[in-house]
């Protein structure tokens, strides 16, 4: 057991399909933290939010609020999970390099970690435990 610990071989310890779904579904449902307050404020009418990239702070709330909520979603279940990423990891990279840009790292490691988190599930993909694995085995 040691030695398969110590295993630089990424499929001796665990599969990596199981890794990804933990990435996956854990970095979602941290993320859903996020968004679902969001989602509760727009829903309520409250668009008071700032405006890092000048679009105003309504339709930064709305876009943001659709990455942080509904792609997490669609990550968490591995459904479209590449393309649910792109808005995750935009809208990290403004938050990160925009608006926290002037805190202290301290601040804005949160957006940082979560853009680099959704980069990775962007390269890998959702893996085998996914619905979109679910629907391509049904398509065949």
């Amino acid at each position: 057991m040691f030695n398969k610990i110590l295993s630089y071989r990424i499929n001796e310890f665990i599969s990596p399909d199981i890794a990804i779904a933990i990435l996956r579904i854990g970095t979602s449902a941290i993320m859903l933290t996020h968004g679902l307050p969001k989602f509760l404020r727009i829903i309520e009418g409250d668009f008071s939010f700032g405006d890092p990239i000048g679009l105003g702070p309504e339709l930064s709330l709305i876009m943001i609020t659709f990455a942080e909520f509904f792609c997490a979603i669609l990550v968490l279940v591995g459904f479209g999970a590449r393309a649910a990423s792109i808005p995750l990891i935009i809208g990290m990279a403004v938050a990160y390099f925009i608006a926290h840009a002037d805190d202290p790292f301290s601040r804005s490691e949160k957006a940082f970690i979560f853009m680099f988190l959704y980069s990775l599930i962007f390269l890998t993909g959702p893996g085998k435990f996914s619905l979109d694995r679910l629907i391509v085995i049904r398509k065949r």
